[in-house]
């Protein structure tokens, strides 16, 4: 698969330092990737919650939840790449940041010329395939609606009737599989007054919703809290 058959990668780059964030997403940004800059691990999972990303570049001192704890997290999530940069290099930082979810590490200073192509290369292993060539990507959902979204469908062939509510919040969600879900955009298609609506109902839902599956199917429902967000579909 040639990397000019693929769209222009998608990239976050999650660094607490203003000018290392800075000069990263100009170098990036200048070899045609699509980049944006973050200074936390929050301000990463509010721009996913509007934004899907291919590559996330992570250092690992970040302040608040560690990069560490960030590439656990999202390797639940989604089929997104992860190159952790660190300025503490080390086999025991490296095993620890392979175990937690990283695809690559790299160490500071940054060889800008590595770390684009590890960007370019990252991008196309995990890209969908094209041609017929073999995915390394988000693969088809296992799990579907049917009957106009009173009916679940899981992997096992089985099926299960959904109250309306989880009909709706089931539908927001498979509407972006892989793409977190605000609590405030649940909550809008559940109700025509949200502000009348306690958010603790929204966990209810999903917990009640996710023993019904485990009751029914032989694998559990992949729907995931994200932290400070809301929920995920994360087939």
């Amino acid at each position: 698969m040639s990397q000019h058959d693929l769209p222009s990668p998608r990239v976050a780059v999650v660094e607490d330092e203003d000018e290392l964030r800075g000069l990263i997403v100009e170098e990036l940004s200048e070899r045609g990737y699509d980049v944006v800059g973050l200074a936390s691990a929050e301000a990463l999972y509010r721009h996913m919650s509007v934004q899907a990303l291919d590559i996330v570049v992570l250092d690992i001192g970040l302040p608040g939840e560690s990069g560490l704890g960030v590439a656990s997290h999202l390797r639940q999530l989604a089929s997104v790449g992860i190159i952790v940069l660190t300025g503490r290099g080390g086999k025991k930082l490296m095993a620890q940041s392979f175990e937690e979810g990283a695809d690559l590490f790299l160490t500071k200073p940054v060889d800008y010329d590595v770390l684009a192509v590890a960007v370019a290369n990252l991008h196309r292993r995990l890209a969908p395939a094209i041609n017929g060539a073999p995915s390394h990507g988000p693969r088809a959902l296992a799990w579907s609606l049917s009957d106009a979204g009173w009916t679940l469908h899981g992997p096992d062939a089985r099926t299960l009737a959904l109250s309306e509510a989880e009909r709706t919040i089931l539908a927001r969600l498979l509407e972006q599989p892989g793409t977190p879900i605000s609590r405030t955009a649940l909550i809008d298609v559940l109700t025509d007054q949200p502000w009348d609506f306690d958010p603790h109902r929204l966990d209810v839902l999903v917990h009640r919703l996710r023993g019904k599956v485990n009751s029914r199917f032989s694998q559990p429902l992949p729907l995931r809290a994200v932290r400070g967000i809301g929920y995920v579909f994360a087939p």
